[in-house]
């Protein structure tokens, strides 16, 4: 109960990290949207707005006129300069803030429209926004000037944005419409990536559980024998080494069984914390194998099984000497422990698609098919009583298998065709 509600916490902390992501990206994207379509609503406008305030510096006395044949336009330059645009609607404002050019503005535009208006001197020749009535928008540009008589007036030239401001404010609508869709779509994406997040965690959190779990009981089997067997022995002082030798015997197996736990637990942790690094170097591979497996050879002889060699490697491989020796010692070790008086047990080397193959099989007792994908887990045992009579402990092919990916090869097993198993490594020249 407690893991769980660490994981929901975990996984509601990643969900609310991605929709804030999420949502900070699509209000950065939106905002950067909207002001380049204002932008480039407004370029025109505000182009218009500068040329007419040059020409009206340059030629104080013109006003827009409408050009009398309207059918054949002038190019747009031309038409610029010689034709203004007829949107734009000239004010003219007096010191006093009082619009003194009424008459060619006409009264009945200035007197549904200008007659509530009022100068706002705040940004002069600043490009500005202004609604009339909060019905229709215009862009201006006021600026100073100077009347015949040499008083100070202000000219603000205004030109109609309806069109454009209907443009943004659908596409500002749309960006409303579509940012609480990308919202729900955000939980959701959220949701299932904050789930896809913790996968991961959760796996590890219970390969490392059930690690400790394994690790405790292993350490603690060997502990409680040797602890019963002193024990044992404080109990009769006075009694003779060789009265006790079972009982000695016991303990100090169970001492190098213990020594060798804590030398795979010690290399393990250190593979996993990625300290430990390979010291590589060139070795001939057949030589190198022919020289390991030489003392299992006589060991296979002394229990009556049959050990052969077919070594056809004859190139050199980039590996680590100490690693490479261990790899082989895993799988050999394995193949003596399960088999038989008569069994036999064989090493083979050989070149395929440009990579060194190692082949270690026997014809001992086999794993069955469904538990091979579980071999190379840490402390998985196919038959735990058997591999506790035999010492092993479960982590020798977990080993096996990382020494085979430090040296970026794969490892693999499979079912010999009558009987027993082989263990295929494939390793780079």
């Amino acid at each position: 109960m407690f893991k769980k509600t660490i994981f929901r916490k975990q996984q509601l902390k990643f969900m609310i990290f991605n929709l804030i992501a999420f949502t900070v990206i699509f209000t950065i994207f939106g905002v950067i949207i909207i002001g380049q379509v204002q932008q480039t609503l407004y370029s025109k406008s505000d182009k218009e707005l500068l040329s007419f305030k040059e020409m009206m510096i340059d030629h104080p006395s013109r006003l827009p006129v409408p050009n009398e044949k309207m059918d054949r336009l002038p190019p747009y330059a031309e038409r610029q300069k010689e034709h203004p645009n007829p949107r734009i609607i000239v004010l003219k404002w007096s010191k006093e803030g009082i619009i003194i050019n009424q008459n060619e503005i006409g009264s009945s535009f200035y007197e549904s429209f200008l007659q509530d208006y009022t100068l706002d001197k705040t940004n002069i020749d600043i490009i500005t926004n202004t609604a009339i009535h909060n019905l229709y928008h215009f862009r201006y540009l006021l600026f100073e000037t100077t009347d015949a008589n040499g008083d100070r007036t202000y000219i603000q030239l205004m030109i109609n944005t309806d069109a454009e401001q209907t443009i943004i404010d659908n596409f500002e609508r749309l960006i409303i419409i579509c940012s609480i869709i990308f919202i729900i779509l955000s939980i959701t994406a959220s949701y299932i990536l904050s789930r896809k997040m913790m996968g991961p965690i959760i796996h590890s959190w219970n390969k490392q559980a059930e690690f400790v779990e394994n690790a405790s009981h292993e350490l603690r089997t060997p502990l409680t024998i040797i602890q019963n067997k002193l024990e044992l022995l404080l109990t009769e002082p006075q009694e003779k080494i060789i009265n006790k030798f079972e009982n000695i015997a016991l303990s100090l197996s169970e001492t190098r069984r213990l020594s060798k736990l804590t030398s795979d637990l010690l290399t393990l942790a250190r593979a996993d914390s990625a300290e430990t690094q390979l010291a590589k170097q060139m070795i001939d591979a057949d030589h190198f194998i022919q020289g390991v497996c030489a003392p299992y050879m006589e060991i296979a002889e002394s229990q009556d099984k049959h050990f052969w060699l077919n070594l056809n490697c004859k190139v050199t491989i980039e590996a680590d000497e100490v690693r490479l020796h261990q790899l082989l010692v895993i799988l050999l070790d394995n193949a003596l422990k399960y088999t038989g008086d008569d069994d036999s047990i064989g090493v083979k080397t050989y070149v395929e698609d440009h990579k060194v193959i190692l082949e270690v099989s026997d014809t001992g007792i086999g794993i069955k098919e469904e538990n091979m994908k579980y071999i190379f887990d840490r402390f998985y045992r196919e038959d735990k009583a058997r591999s506790r009579e035999t010492g092993g402990i479960g982590l020798g092919l977990s080993i096996a298998q990382w020494i085979v990916a430090q040296h970026n090869g794969a490892i693999a097993v499979f079912q010999n065709k009558h009987k027993g198993t082989t263990f295929k490594v494939k390793l780079p020249k």
